[in-house]
């Protein structure tokens, strides 16, 4: 077998392994809002890299809403009165080791609060431990990846 081949056929799984690494460490992607209180998802959230590294989150669909089409009736920023479908409520997340993020905001849009936020990667990448915290009051959620 020529050597150039037996190389390539020993890189693959390498290769393969270090990708899988590199996704579990990586909260880019859809990822399924699980509400704590009732065991149930509220939305999808697509995660994106930004131009500066940060990562920011957009509602990109809503599971059951409680009514059609519904805005940001209690934000007080630039997301009153918008949908909360395409919605960002996750905004400047940094990188803080393997697999987490601080240093964010947050927003419930149901409650039109902004929350500081900080984010971690569990159970293999599979999860995301999504907290949200006002002065040490802090709840969390774990979302599941898509």
């Amino acid at each position: 077998m020529n050597t150039a081949i037996k190389a390539l056929l020993l890189a693959l799984p390498l290769t393969f392994a270090t990708g899988l690494a590199q996704a579990n460490n990586n909260a880019e992607g859809r990822w399924r809002q699980i509400d704590p209180d009732t065991g149930r998802a509220k939305s999808i959230v697509e995660i994106t890299r930004t131009s500066n590294g940060a990562l920011n989150g957009r509602i990109v669909e809503l599971i059951n809403p409680s009514r059609p089409n519904p805005v940001c009736d209690k934000c007080e920023d630039d997301r009153r009165n918008q949908p909360i479908t395409g919605m960002e409520i996750i905004r400047g997340m940094r990188a803080d080791g393997a697999g987490k993020w601080k240093g964010g905001k947050i927003l419930k849009p149901d409650e039109g609060k902004v929350y500081n936020s900080k984010m971690a990667l569990i159970e293999g990448g599979r999860k995301l431990e999504v907290s949200g915290c006002i002065a040490f009051i802090c709840k969390s959620q774990v979302w599941e990846r898509l």
